[in-house]
């Protein structure tokens, strides 16, 4: 066993760290198996750079698709065209908001210690507009990431990368072929610039972008194959909110709604901070999602209440064997 795996397992014997460690043994006995894994990814994951070990994951087969909030995706752009003009602020909670407002007015878009310059969402823009108004005038309609696909195929935007371009899980998604959602993709810099376009006149339909439900329809019809063919798919979640929230209802909805006969989610681990209060969907216990018709009863289930940040790229190195 290599070097982070070892450590592990010597080393997180209890309470979270204990759960770490079975969650990432699971997940790799679920891929040994001949099972498959969807990624559902919600907070900041992007700017925190989780690309230099989830682009990896992807590229050795063992994420097999992603649920993502648009801000994830978009950000993974933005860190791979303007990473070097990013500034870390390391005493941000000693922030006033004076001090936010001269980052404001610097062109500064702040993310916990770390700033997106508000360039590079504009060089992104000037590069989307014109396909979103030419697919709105032809009656074309892309997902989402597609248009970004075509932004990162541009010879003239690869000359521009300022992030090693192996450091992208959107390059690597797009190189591998696995699909990537990003429901609610209005509540992102992008999907704003988009609706503002609209309204502008500049862009002549909302239909230039394809619907959540039709993502929603995407992602269930690819379960489906799988459970045709008898491959088991896990589900392991970074974070809360609609990127989880939206993914791992394609199972009941198939179930419930489509009145198919299709398992449940053969694996359930998520990385939260939220607590079990005030009906929390985030902190719910993974034993809470029976009753909706997601898991079963002997699915292996596990909750690290702990930082993403931190928990994720070891679990990644685990399952890659490092």
């Amino acid at each position: 066993m290599a070097a982070i795996s070892d450590f592990m397992e010597r080393n997180f014997r209890h309470f979270n760290a204990r759960e770490m460690v079975d969650a990432a043994r699971a997940w790799r006995a679920l891929l040994m198996d001949g099972g498959q894994m969807l990624l559902a990814m919600a907070g900041a994951m992007s700017t925190g750079e989780i690309g230099i070990s989830l682009a990896r994951m992807i590229r050795e087969g063992k994420v097999h698709a992603i649920s993502c909030t648009a801000a994830n995706l978009e950000e993974d752009i933005f860190n791979l065209l303007a990473h070097d003009d990013y500034e870390v602020v390391p005493d941000y909670r000693d922030l006033r908001p004076e001090d936010e407002a001269k980052l404001r007015d610097r062109g500064l878009n702040r993310v916990t210690d770390t700033c997106i310059p508000e360039t590079v969402m504009r060089h992104t823009e000037g590069r989307l507009r014109s396909m979103w108004a030419q697919a709105a005038e032809s009656g074309e309609s892309l997902y989402p990431v597609e248009y970004l696909y075509a932004v990162l195929e541009d010879p003239e935007v690869r000359k521009r990368f300022s992030a090693p371009p192996e450091n992208s899980w959107v390059l690597a998604a797009g190189e591998a072929g696995i699909p990537v959602y990003s429901p609610g993709w209005e509540d992102s810099t992008l999907g704003n610039i988009f609706t503002a376009g609209v309204m502008k006149g500049e862009i002549s339909s909302h239909r230039a972008v394809r619907t959540g439900t039709e993502q929603l329809q995407h992602l269930a019809n690819w379960y489906r194959e799988r459970s045709a063919e008898g491959t088991r798919v896990g589900f392991f979640q970074i974070g809360g909110g609609i990127a989880g929230d939206f993914s791992i209802c394609a199972v009941p909805m198939l179930i419930q709604d489509c009145r198919e006969d299709v398992p449940f989610w053969a694996y359930f681990a998520q990385i939260s901070d939220s607590t079990t209060s005030y009906g929390s969907y985030s902190g719910a216990v993974p034993n809470e999602k029976i009753t909706w018709y997601k898991l079963d009863v002997d699915a292996p289930k596990f909750m690290i209440n702990s930082d993403a940040s931190i928990v994720a790229p070891l679990i990644f190195a685990y399952v890659l064997g490092e």
